[in-house]
């Protein structure tokens, strides 16, 4: 059992996951920065510095706190936005990566040798 274990741990594709979960993590702090420290400010002066996570209704200690709900999906929009943004970079300096330098251009050499010569022997046999 110990040894089925290992070699499940020692596949390749556990450990690909493995290591797109802790890149995962760690590009998740990045744009959760980006977005709260950066990106969040910017939407702050055009409307006002308006913050929703203090809108609720209930009675008493029996909160519903609509608020925090509408701040969080507002959150993954733009989260959402930075990251699809950011992909698209990367893809497009991707392709301007991986795009061949300069292809040389195809010289027309015209006709074989061979092809010379079976037109002279079409034209022998016709006349």
């Amino acid at each position: 059992m110990i040894k089925e274990f290992r070699d499940f741990i020692a596949k390749g594709n556990v450990m690909d996951l493995a290591v797109g979960i802790i890149i995962g993590a760690a590009f998740t702090a990045i744009v959760t920065s980006l977005v709260e420290d950066l990106v969040n400010p910017l939407i702050g002066l055009f409307i006002g510095g308006l913050d929703f996570s203090g809108l609720s209704f209930g009675v008493g200690e029996a909160q519903f706190m609509y608020g925090n709900f509408i701040t969080a999906a507002i959150n993954f929009l733009i989260i959402a936005l930075v990251v699809f943004m950011l992909v698209k970079a990367v893809n497009r300096i991707k392709a301007i990566a991986e795009k061949p330098d300069d292809v040389e251009p195809t010289v027309e050499t015209g006709p074989s040798e061979l092809d010379i010569l079976i037109e002279i022997r079409d034209a022998l046999k016709k006349g």
